[in-house]
């Protein structure tokens, strides 16, 4: 060994201790830093642990707990995309709990089918430690239903939006007198009751539809009529529109006066509340069995209410979706005479039509929608016919009804409400039939014997209703008549 070499080896260690100590600090301080984030991850401080964990991921890019511990932070801090990046990661190195966010983060993003996907995986894994899967399988559900929902997303136009307090929304836009009229529970009932929902009063103003708690002090919806001058005969709708196990807000009924739309939260939704339709059926004198409204009116999110305003061909609805807390966001859409769906293949176009990120996804180019937009906060009483034609009711060859104000007699107009009711009835449940053939001629052996009973049962109901609409019609049209005679006779 050369005098040099010998001079260099003493150098080196000399600096060996030096090394040493620098790395023993640097160690202590990363496990003190890593210590810190997990005590603030642990409580919940997401947000404080988030900068900790960036800091660790820079030093150990592929440390598997980091990218998951990370990830997670993003995710409830609202950082969707950087919480998919690195939790995409944690499922790659075989984090158990990464799967389950990541199957969340797909969720809020509606990339539902990765997210029932995701799930899947989560329950394997929870399967092979024997431990419990039932709440993640409800979300692997959910998820499917929603990837079904998003692929029939509605083409509607949703021409404006309001913020309003989760309390006062609806002086949002302008309900027409022939829709009916909407007031606050407290205001109505003249109550300091803090309940935050909604009286529906008919255009007639003889029936009213409510929510209030009932049993286990769950909110069910109420119906009442006017006798005399005074509200009475409360009664509750039956258990199948009232989910024992939800809480079930303000009603809404179409002119039709059989129609009926609300919100409930039961274990089907969505996210929170979502909205139903359910219909009275003047036969069994029942409602049938609600069904889930479709994206984009329903969402993962709350949504509080819809609104049919047939006399302007407007509706809203109210979704607390990309709001802050006790607020809710006003949606004013045009109403379609035939429901169609997104017509494109594309999922991504389907996920904003559904979401809403943006209205203007949802505009026809070149279209301006500002008097339809000026026409909804506008005060439209009862009976102002020259706005539009309800339907064509036709009495005798010189007298034609476009409204149910034009009926003289309330026989007939009950008729004809029925009438028009079973004549949508019949058209959704067509609609509902094809969409069975097309499923059933797409399946396989399994799916065609689980449909065969829907069809079949979907089939016999059509037949019964079929000729009903005629016949009502014609009633009611002997019974305006007779009204008109009388009159006359006066």
């Amino acid at each position: 060994m050369t005098t040099q070499q010998i001079y260099y080896k003493l150098i080196a260690m000399k600096k060996l201790p030096c090394i040493t100590a620098l790395l023993c600090v640097c160690l202590t301080l990363c496990a003190q830093s890593l210590d810190q984030a997990k005590k603030l991850y642990d409580a919940g401080l997401y947000a404080e642990a988030k900068p900790a964990f960036e800091r660790l991921l820079t030093q150990a890019p592929a440390n598997a707990s980091y990218n998951h511990w990370y990830g997670v932070c993003c995710y409830e801090t609202g950082d969707m995309a950087n919480a998919e990046k690195y939790l995409v990661i944690g499922v790659k190195r075989k984090v158990q709990e990464s799967c389950r966010y990541l199957a969340e983060v797909y969720y809020q993003t509606y990339q539902f089918d990765k997210a029932a996907g995701m799930y899947e995986e989560y329950i394997s894994l929870l399967v092979k430690k024997k431990q419990d899967t039932e709440a993640f399988r409800e979300r692997q559900a959910k998820a499917a239903n929603a990837q079904r929902m998003l692929e029939k997303v509605e083409n509607v136009q949703v021409i404006d939006s309001l913020t309003a307090d989760k309390s006062d929304f609806l002086n949002a836009y302008a309900l027409s007198g022939e829709s009916g009229m909407l007031a606050p529970f407290r205001d109505f009932f003249q109550t300091d009751d803090s309940l935050l929902s909604t009286v529906y009063m008919t255009q007639r103003g003889d029936k009213i539809f409510y929510a209030r708690p009932a049993d286990g002090n769950r909110l069910s919806l109420f119906c009442q009529s006017k006798l005399l001058d005074k509200w009475d005969d409360e009664k509750q709708l039956p258990a199948n529109v009232n989910s024992p196990e939800a809480d079930n807000i303000n009603p809404f009924v179409l002119s039709d006066g059989v129609t009926l739309y609300y919100a409930s939260d039961g274990s089907n939704s969505l996210g929170g509340y979502d909205l139903f339709v359910s219909r009275y059926n003047t036969n069994s004198e029942n409602y049938l069995t609600p069904e889930q409204l479709g994206m984009p009116y329903n969402s993962i999110y709350n949504d509080y209410m819809i609104v049919f305003d047939e006399a302007k061909h407007l509706g809203w609805f109210v979704s607390d979706r990309y709001q802050p807390e006790d607020s809710v966001c006003v949606y004013l859409f045009i109403i379609n005479g035939e429901r169609t769906r997104v017509d494109s293949d594309d999922l991504n176009v389907k996920r904003a039509y559904a979401a809403l990120s943006s209205i203007s996804d949802t505009w026809q180019e070149g279209t301006d929608y500002t008097s339809l937009i000026a026409l909804a906060h506008e005060a439209m009483p009862s009976g102002k016919a020259e706005i539009r034609k309800d339907f064509e009711f036709i009495i005798n060859n010189t007298l034609t009804y476009y409204t149910y104000a034009d009926i003289n007699s309330p026989e007939a107009a009950n008729l004809y409400r029925k009438a028009v009711a079973l004549t949508r009835q019949i058209k959704e449940l067509t609609d509902r039939l094809d969409s069975l053939r097309t499923e059933y001629t797409a399946g396989n052996a399994d799916k065609r014997l689980r449909l065969r009973p829907s069809i079949l049962q979907a089939e016999d109901y059509l037949n019964t209703l079929l000729s009903q609409p005629a016949q009502l019609e014609k009633q009611a049209r002997n019974a305006e008549i007779t009204c008109l005679r009388a009159q006359k006779k006066q």
